[in-house]
């Protein structure tokens, strides 16, 4: 199955994960960081209620320093260390089997899109999760996003994403999400 037809799935929270790509205090000088880390701070919140697993990436900690506090990852959310753009290629960086990625972060047109690209070709179904995605200028994020678009990757939002995963309204799930997107 090609990945082109894979991303038009319904997401199912037992085969996706949440990929948060270096949402780092290193780059709290860009305008939208604040939006950007608490969007990912809502979809982290979201997929812990949720049970979907959680990677963070950081690129280079040691001069970026480590992910921002506000995105909240948990204490068992697997936190890859990277020099290389596409998280897919770091070492540890591992999908444990699933095969639907939520891809958020920083920078939109590096770091976010070589990796979504990389999972596309390995035939991973990828959601680019758009108002938890920044750059430093916004031009770099819309064409990054126009490229990601055409290359097969499904533009979606916070909500959107998690209320897809929560299949349903009325259970525990959906009233606790519900409080998160809020």
């Amino acid at each position: 199955m090609s990945a082109q037809s894979n991303s038009t799935r319904l997401y199912d929270r037992r085969r996706s994960a949440l990929v948060v790509v270096d949402v780092q205090d290193g780059f709290r000088s860009y305008d939208t960081f604040a939006d950007v880390a608490a969007a990912c701070g809502r979809l982290v919140e979201g997929a812990k209620i949720l049970d979907v697993p959680i990677i963070a990436t950081e690129q280079y900690p040691k001069g970026l320093q480590h992910t921002a506090p506000e995105v909240g990852l948990p204490n068992d959310a697997t936190i890859v260390e990277k020099s290389v753009f596409s998280a897919v290629r770091a070492d540890g960086f591992n999908l444990a089997g699933r095969n639907q990625v939520l891809l958020c972060g920083i920078e939109a047109h590096v770091c976010v899109m070589q990796t979504a690209l990389d999972l596309l070709d390995r035939g991973v179904s990828v959601q680019i999760v758009t108002d938890a995605v920044g750059s430093r200028h916004a031009h770099d994020r819309e064409v990054g996003l126009q490229r990601l678009d055409r290359a097969g990757a499904t533009l979606t939002t916070v909500e959107a994403a998690l209320l897809e995963l929560c299949e349903r309204a009325g259970t525990p799930e959906f009233k606790a999400v519900q409080k998160v997107i809020l």
